[in-house]
């Protein structure tokens, strides 16, 4: 990538998109496309044709956008996480091998394996079994475009590459409780609990699953590492990429617990369903590439604490 080359960064409002373009910010590129959500809709395949036609010689595409949620939200809308996210790939893919984009690269998600994957879990582990029912209709989704890329430098000659990281957190996370994945849902309610004097704070599920978490910094260098170095020709393949360590939620609450300073009582609601029992990542593939993760997660939740106690 030449620092004068264009480069569309899609979610670029979000968590991930906006860390990726600070890093880019820095590296020296300039030519940035970050069209926010209520002024391109992916979902709509005539504005990215024409968002495509008016933004001439897009060279390189990171397409990171992507609708979110945790287990309650996930399982109060299949339908609707799917729809979008399918025909977002499916728009920005096909625009980019049209207009003849050099590289995209797809951010995926590391719900795509099987809901009881052998662990940690390998590339080929990819559609093994069944997947984890609370957020099927997401992971279809990321499964679909992940394989459609490969499909796409078959048939095309295209070079998109696809990364599937596992859970990503830090600063300009989302942190409504519903709508907000495992560790900004507990920070909220810790730090609630805490400035509200409640004396115990409820998690859903036993505390058991295993969860494997990467500070968000660590993530969008894997992203500016993989589009530079690698291409499709050498991978062959979509790469995981993740920290190797995962903790229980019960440990990861009683972490977040102490970073916040919530003095309280903790509570499992056991009629509150899981998910997957466990989800690890193998990142040996990506090691061997060059790139490891560098924050550990106490390093990663107090900077994700200081900046939610400035900003939120």
């Amino acid at each position: 990538m030449k620092k004068t080359d264009k480069i569309l960064i899609t979610g670029s409002d979000g968590m991930v998109g906006s860390h990726l373009v600070e890093l880019l910010k820095k590296k020296g590129y300039h030519n940035l496309l970050t069209p926010k959500k209520e002024d391109l809709d992916l979902r709509d395949q005539l504005q990215v044709e024409t968002y495509f036609r008016q933004n001439k010689k897009i060279y390189y595409v990171f397409h990171i956008a992507a609708k979110v949620g945790g287990i309650k939200a996930n399982m109060n809308a299949l339908a609707e996480f799917e729809r979008d996210n399918l025909l977002m790939g499916i728009n920005v893919l096909e625009q980019s091998r049209i207009n003849n984009v050099k590289k995209l690269l797809f951010l995926g998600s590391s719900c795509i394996y099987p809901k009881k994957c052998k662990q940690p879990m390998k590339e080929e582990y990819l559609l093994s079994g069944p997947l984890e029912p609370t957020n099927e209709g997401y992971a279809l989704a990321k499964i679909s475009i992940l394989k459609m890329c490969g499909f796409y430098n078959k048939q095309y000659g295209t070079n998109f590459i696809a990364l599937m990281p596992c859970n990503m957190y830090g600063p300009r996370d989302h942190f409504e409780t519903e709508n907000s994945h495992v560790i900004s849902a507990l920070m909220t309610k810790f730090h609630d609990a805490k400035i509200n004097n409640i004396n115990q704070v409820c998690v859903w599920g036993s505390g058991k699953p295993e969860r494997e978490f990467m500070y968000v910094e660590d993530g969008v260098k894997a992203m500016y590492h993989f589009m530079k170095k690698h291409d499709w020709d050498d991978l062959k393949s979509f790469i995981n990429i993740g920290s190797g360590k995962s903790i229980t939620i019960k440990d990861l609450a009683l972490l977040i617990k102490d970073v916040v300073g919530f003095k309280g009582d903790i509570v499992f609601d056991k009629s509150m369903p899981d998910g997957m029992m466990k989800k690890e990542m193998d990142s040996s593939r990506a090691n061997k590439l060059g790139w490891k993760t560098k924050v550990d997660l106490s390093t990663g939740l107090k900077k994700m604490y200081r900046w939610y106690k400035k900003n939120i």
